[in-house]
């Protein structure tokens, strides 16, 4: 997949800091759960990186934790983009791997159905969305605050990838990651720092 803008936006994606569910591995969906003390003191910890950089654009999920995180990171007039929610988890939201894996063996969100929410397909086709218009809008930087598998499926369709390759790229919390350019080619500046 290649691209001519007339300018080459990057799209800075941070994830949010630590919940009570990211840190038990529960998948967090819809469920709008607060920072615990370690991710508000993380989520701080961004304005390091992120204060010497102008954005144009400032980005983030409507759900609380990445709000909070985008806030304590110095940018609470983010605009709200809905299409930057977490995948929805349906009847597995609040539930770690290994707990569904009790019913369906060897299940991960990349591969297997999540009854009542998105598939991967589904998720790719927002985050495809969102992409084709900060292209289209020209801005140098924007500065996305969001959730880890949505964050991995848009450095997928990025690069070209199909949605469920998100899984190659691991995404903690608190951590900056930088969608850039190698000359005409979407590329991967930085991951997961």
């Amino acid at each position: 997949m290649t691209d001519t803008p007339g300018t080459q936006p990057e799209v800075w994606v941070v994830r949010h800091g630590e919940t009570d569910w990211s840190r038990a591995g529960r998948h967090t969906s819809r469920t709008d759960l607060p920072l615990t003390s370690d991710g508000e003191t993380a989520a701080r910890g961004l304005r390091s990186p992120l204060e010497h950089v102008e954005f144009a654009t400032v980005l983030t999920s409507p759900l609380r934790r990445a709000r909070d995180t985008a806030h304590l990171a110095g940018f609470g007039t983010a605009t709200l983009e809905p299409t930057m929610i977490e995948w929805s988890y349906g009847e597995y939201e609040g539930l770690t791997t290994p707990e569904i894996r009790e019913h369906v063996p060897g299940w991960t969100v990349w591969t297997h159905d999540t009854p009542g929410g998105e598939s991967a397909g589904d998720v790719g086709r927002r985050v495809d969305g969102m992409i084709e218009r900060v292209i289209a809008g020209g801005d140098e930087r924007t500065l996305v605050f969001t959730h880890a598998h949505v964050g991995r499926v848009l450095a997928a369709r990025w690069i070209g990838l199909a949605p469920n390759e998100g899984r190659r790229f691991r995404l903690d919390t608190a951590t900056v990651s930088v969608l850039s350019w190698d000359r005409e080619a979407r590329a991967i500046g930085s991951w997961n720092r």
